[in-house]
């Protein structure tokens, strides 16, 4: 018994040896959690129609990602304009899987702020990409001069001038035109405004005479000031953006202090898991660093602010509190 005792202590050693040796190469197949990547193709959901800033921003991602070879499966751009955005948020809703993407922008959170559509904590925020100032257009040949003289006019009379909104009263293009006229005196109220399903629509009716002024993003109003095809009156930048925009005064300049962003970023499924997460993070980093993305950047106006998902959410959390306060203060909401 006792030569058997001593046996068993003599081979304890060995086996606790072997043991954690078994255990540490077993544990990372334990804590690590698996990895995931896409099986099946991605859908990109652009909340406006084609011809607007969620579709023309989602489709020129889309070629740099097929420049890259960044999926093994295919990736589209869908669109479901509609609700300022919430036929494209309840579709990312219904579907429930992390294949499904909508870029959102602070328009969500003026929507669900005065009481349309979906809150942005009902979905997951995966990444955030970049930002874009407002520009406000008019015809080119409209007998508004610029900035100062739209407000002069609508100080004289609030009925003179019709206002095209994409895609919803209170979000950031609406801001970038209201916050300018609140200050001249406007009262945003009692405007007269047309809502439209992208900025594409807005500017569309501007140049046929349809309505007199559509504030769009500095994206769009380049595109088509490029062309000829609209006049720029103001920008809501701190201070005058670059190329065909150079000679675009900002609102500063003509005693209006509105400086008016539009934040863009990537919402997923409430349930998406933090492999899933770890994935697009991965994905849209490189996007960011990429010359190809870089360069859309500068030609587009856009800043750059890449945020990983628990970033996003934050940002997102300080947006909307800001947002609710502005809102508030110009009586589109209690």
């Amino acid at each position: 018994m006792r030569h058997h005792i001593l046996h068993e202590l003599r081979r304890a050693p060995c086996l606790a040896v072997a043991l954690m040796l078994l255990m540490s190469i077993m544990a990372p197949s334990f804590a690590a959690e698996p990895a995931w990547k896409p099986i099946k193709p991605v859908e990109l959901v652009a909340i406006n129609a084609p011809g607007g800033g969620s579709d023309r921003i989602l489709r020129l991602m889309v070629k740099v990602f097929q420049d890259q070879r960044a999926m093994d499966v295919p990736i589209t751009v869908v669109n479901k304009p509609g609700g300022g955005g919430a036929m494209a948020y309840n579709y990312v809703t219904q579907q429930a899987d992390p294949h499904y993407l909508a870029l959102a922008n602070k328009s969500m959170l003026t929507n669900n702020i005065v009481g349309r559509g979906p809150s942005y904590t009902d979905f997951t925020q995966v990444v955030g990409l970049f930002a874009e100032y407002i520009s406000v257009t008019v015809k080119p040949d409209s007998p508004i001069k610029g900035g100062a003289d739209l407000i002069d006019r609508l100080k004289k009379d609030i009925n003179a001038l019709s206002l095209g909104i994409a895609t919803s009263i209170g979000n950031p293009n609406h801001q970038g035109l209201a916050v300018a006229l609140h200050l001249g005196g406007v009262d945003i109220k009692k405007t007269r405004n047309v809502i439209f399903q992208s900025g594409g629509s807005a500017t569309t009716a501007v140049m046929g005479g349809h309505v007199d002024v559509a504030p769009v993003t500095a994206a769009l109003a380049a595109s088509l000031l490029r062309n000829n095809q609209v006049r720029v009156v103001a920008v809501a930048s701190p201070k005058r953006l670059g190329g065909v925009l150079a000679n675009v005064p900002t609102w500063r300049e003509q005693g209006f202090d509105a400086v008016v962003s539009n934040s863009r970023t990537f919402l997923g499924a409430k349930s998406m898991t933090p492999a899933q997460l770890a994935y697009w993070d991965r994905v849209f980093k490189r996007l960011s660093e990429s010359a190809e993305w870089k360069k859309e950047l500068e030609e587009n106006f856009w800043t750059s602010e890449f945020l990983p998902s628990a970033e996003a959410r934050k940002q997102m959390d300080r947006d909307d509190a800001q947002l609710r306060a502005f809102l508030k203060e110009l009586a589109l909401t209690k």
